[in-house]
């Protein structure tokens, strides 16, 4: 039998015979470029980046501190990896809200207003509040009538002002930093803080002349991770504190950062592992 060749169905020959190589290379091509399979979990979480000591950025720009190396370790307990970004404070609760992150850790303190939109790990620090003012001005919050306290906006250190002194002038910030600012040029007379950035900012420079007036304020305040109602990441958090606790890793963390034994600082020990050193010491 021969074979007669036909121009026709050459080119159709060779019309099937590209379409069957386009379909392979485009499969062949799919398969390269999807991603490797990674079973590794991103927890992002969520804080403020002017609370020093707990989260702040560096010289160099990068978001460091007791509430970053905190975080770290306890996505590595968790097996998971960390993604921290940084927030306005007010902006904290509603990027959780907007699934824009997973947790929140930046200080933030447990109340029931917060808890009925978030739930709370367990508390990773009790925190108290001092005042801090000039040195010797001798100011407690039974004195202050008349005078112009700065605080953080939306804090729990605000509230407390003002539910327990309305007598005096409340000026608040989106920033704690810019309260210090206020604090140095006079424009407010003192501020209310959290002891442990309070304590951090009278050993720079600006706070040299400042000190804490009178004992610390504790109000059983409580500092924990926030995360999205019902979430199963509360348990989880819970497991890595409580792990973290337990193998001497938190307090490790503690201790470089805060400056001093966390147990002493919660029960509103006022001075520094530095402060206390004689003279003569390094």
């Amino acid at each position: 039998m021969k074979f007669q060749f036909s121009p026709k169905l050459f080119l159709t020959a060779l019309t099937v015979l590209a379409l069957s190589a386009c379909s392979n290379e485009k499969t062949n091509e799919q398969t390269k470029q999807a991603p490797a399979s990674n079973n590794e979990k991103v927890v992002r979480i969520a804080t403020e980046s002017s609370f020093k000591p707990f989260s702040y950025l560096d010289n160099q720009g990068n978001l460091v501190g007791f509430e970053i190396d905190l975080a770290t370790a306890l996505c590595d307990e968790m097996k998971v990896e960390c993604d921290i970004k940084s927030y306005d404070w007010d902006s904290l609760i509603p990027s959780l809200q907007a699934n824009k992150a997973d947790a929140i850790m930046s200080g933030m303190s447990v109340t029931p207003e917060r808890s009925a939109v978030v739930d709370f790990s367990k508390p990773y620090f009790n925190n108290t509040f001092v005042l801090i003012a000039k040195k010797g001005e001798n100011l407690t919050m039974e004195n202050i009538a008349g005078k112009t306290v700065g605080a953080q906006q939306a804090t729990v250190a605000a509230d407390y002002l003002t539910k327990n002194q309305p007598k005096a002038t409340l000026k608040t910030y989106d920033k704690q930093d810019n309260a210090y600012l206020d604090l140095t040029a006079g424009r407010i007379d003192l501020m209310i803080s959290d002891i442990a950035p309070a304590l951090d900012w009278l050993k720079t420079d600006a706070g040299k002349d400042y000190e804490v007036q009178g004992k610390p304020i504790n109000t059983n305040d409580v500092v924990a991770v926030a995360v999205r109602k019902d979430d199963p990441l509360k348990g989880e958090f819970d497991k890595a504190i409580d792990a973290l606790k337990a193998n001497g890793k938190y307090d490790e963390i503690a201790k470089k950062h805060l400056g001093v034994d966390l147990k002493s600082l919660e029960a509103g020990e006022t001075q520094t592992a530095d402060d206390k050193k004689p003279a003569d010491s390094k």
